[in-house]
């Protein structure tokens, strides 16, 4: 997976758009980060020119799991490493598991969402 499909995946999903909000970070590594937003809620962001891993939400008992099956799952970048993990490309998480943990991601959010937004999104 490169970043071009990586981010495609992202913004096939309903209401998902997509910024870079960083670019007066001191560190270069994170004005190049790409967030992805459904409600104006991250759900996801990704590092667009190292492509090294993206950080996502999950489920704070399935993180605990899923580092002790994969190496490429460790506590997430810079976030609430409860409700964050970051997943690595290229190391043991198989592409196919990295595409359904970030839509549990972006489901984790839209679930979180008011009424009126789920509304506005046609998720009710």
């Amino acid at each position: 997976m490169n970043i071009e499909e990586f981010r495609a995946y992202c913004l096939s999903f309903k209401g998902v758009h997509d910024k870079m909000p960083f670019e007066k970070a001191t560190s270069e590594y994170d004005r190049n980060l790409l967030v992805f937003y459904v409600a104006d809620k991250w759900f996801c962001f990704v590092n667009v020119d190292v492509f090294d891993f993206c950080n996502i939400k999950c489920i704070p008992e399935q993180i605990e799991e899923l580092q002790d099956k994969y190496e490429g799952v460790k506590p997430g970048y810079h976030m609430n490493k409860r409700h964050w993990m970051s997943v690595y490309f290229n190391e043991d998480v198989p592409d196919k598991m990295i595409r359904e943990l970030v839509k549990k991601s972006y489901d984790i959010v839209v679930s979180s969402l008011s009424k009126k937004e789920k509304e506005e999104l046609g998720a009710m």
